[in-house]
């Protein structure tokens, strides 16, 4: 998969993620334990999908898709 340029960082149980070196979104609570616990499974590529869908930037043609399953995974 190709790098869409998100990073992230953890700290006080909050998660910033960045796009392009701009912070896009801060996730907190559940949000931010949930993501941590994909992160420390998931491959480069797949935590660049994520970052880009939870950020809002994802619109590669199967955006219903992906909101139906991060509703369904995630709760938001």
């Amino acid at each position: 998969m190709e790098d869409l340029n998100f990073t992230y960082i953890v700290k006080d149980n909050e998660v910033t993620i960045y796009h392009h070196g701009r912070k896009a979104t801060t996730l907190r609570g559940d949000k931010a334990r949930q993501f941590t616990e994909e992160a420390d499974s998931a491959s480069f590529g797949d935590m660049q999908q994520l970052m880009a869908r939870l950020t809002g930037n994802y619109k590669r043609g199967n955006e219903k898709h992906a909101k139906k399953i991060r509703r369904e995974k995630y709760g938001y």
